[in-house]
Parts: C-alpha cells; structure tokens; sequence
C-alpha cells in the first residue's frame, strides 16, 4: 500500500487544488511504478508558515520581506 504525504504551507489551497494533488500523485504511482489506486494513499499536511523554515528563517519572515 503505497502512501504519500505531501506537506504544504496553509496559504488557501483549495479543496479543488487539494483533490488535483490527491488524484495526481496516485496517478503518478499508478504510471510509474504499476500500483494499485485503491490502496494508495495520500495524505496532505498544511504547516503554519511560522513552523516552515528555509535557511534559519521562517517562512512568515521572509514573504514579510518579499521573498
């Protein structure tokens, strides 16, 4: 049973964008390695921007900044 998560800052995905994620990444093992869709399962994780850091900063601090 292949299992995926996939981690995302909560920045307003929709539902919509979710199920596109969901349905893309079975469909990526399902073409690439043969598996089972049935048994695949993806999870979809939405981090905090305040708990997401790139290079000693938070993601919260640097789109303050623009980045």
């Amino acid at each position: 049973m292949p299992y995926v998560n996939i981690r995302i800052t909560k920045e307003g995905a929709t539902p919509e964008q979710k199920a596109r994620l969901i349905q893309g990444a079975t469909q990526l093992l399902v073409d690439v390695l043969g598996k089972n869709p049935a048994t695949t399962v993806v999870v979809i994780d939405e981090v905090d921007t305040d708990n997401w850091g790139i290079a000693g900063e938070s993601i919260t601090l640097r789109r303050a900044r623009g980045e």
